[in-house]
């Protein structure tokens, strides 16, 4: 890895923020884009972690460190690390100066030093993911496909009627994935909108083709006021046991274009 250097030869703030976020250079984010980063927080190396754990503020490592198991804890030090090494590969800023601010909601945002990304955050077992781009709305949600979940029952309580009734018309080897893929898509618009609990998810409802995955509609009640076309989602299966939901604003008839990257700096292959 090249790293850029300060004048007196050793290495500055630039080269730091180049280092920690795995890469030698600022990343191009086109407006039309939106890059989705995943890590897997299955490593143990004591360094490893205490490098993550050095660009998180007192606040962020206590909240990590008040999880009861060492997995847990070692998964919210991963989700608040590769927030800031995914920003810090856009913009000449070391991981540990971004801070944050949530909405009234509790959507985390950015809040110094000023800047056009736009980020979200998910993390479930074996799997963190961030989604960030340049001045869009955007939210993103992880499963594992693994996890038990009393799904039918869920449907019926949560989903709007057109989702439950799709979900019991559908085959029954195919029910299982098909309530992960509503629900995915149900929090990653959620997130995107920012309003938490307030939005209610049977207001909206989702068509799923059988393929492409990417081109999928939503429609809304009258108790959630939005318009369709101003939203594209996706899903993607990452390895065999996650999936990933997007949801992302549109600017027009353009398709925003998702690229997948895996974090090098925190074990991925970059």
């Amino acid at each position: 890895m090249r790293a850029d250097t300060s004048a007196n030869g050793g290495a500055g703030p630039r080269a730091e923020a180049r280092a920690a976020a795995g890469s030698a250079a600022v990343l191009p984010l086109p407006a039309d884009e939106a890059h989705l980063w995943s890590a897997r927080p299955a490593f143990t190396e004591p360094a490893r972690l205490a490098r993550l754990r050095a660009m998180l503020t007192d606040e962020e490592r206590a909240r990590a460190d008040r999880f009861r198991f060492l997995r847990d804890r070692r998964t919210g030090l991963v989700t608040r690390a590769l927030v800031r090494i995914t920003l810090s590969r856009y913009c000449d800023v070391p991981p540990a100066r971004w801070r944050f601010r949530t909405n009234e909601h509790g959507r985390p945002e950015i809040a110094s030093p000023a800047s056009s990304l736009r980020f979200n955050v998910s993390h479930t077992e074996g799997l963190v993911v961030c989604l960030v781009s340049r001045g869009r709305e955007l939210g993103v949600d992880a499963e594992s496909l693994e996890r038990d979940r009393r799904w039918l029952d869920l449907a019926d309580r949560y989903f709007a009627p057109a989702e439950a009734r799709a979900l019991r018309e559908a085959p029954a080897a195919r029910r299982r994935l098909r309530f992960l893929e509503y629900w995915t898509l149900k929090e990653s618009y959620v997130k995107a909108r920012g309003r938490g609990l307030t939005l209610p998810l049977s207001g909206f409802w989702f068509d799923l083709p059988a393929l492409p995955r990417d081109r999928i509609g939503i429609r809304f009640t009258p108790s959630v006021e939005d318009d369709p076309a101003r939203w594209q989602f996706s899903l993607e299966s990452l390895g065999p046991s996650h999936l990933v939901a997007t949801a992302i604003e549109r600017a027009g008839a353009t398709r925003v274009r998702v690229r997948h990257y895996e974090a090098e700096a925190l074990g991925g292959r970059g």
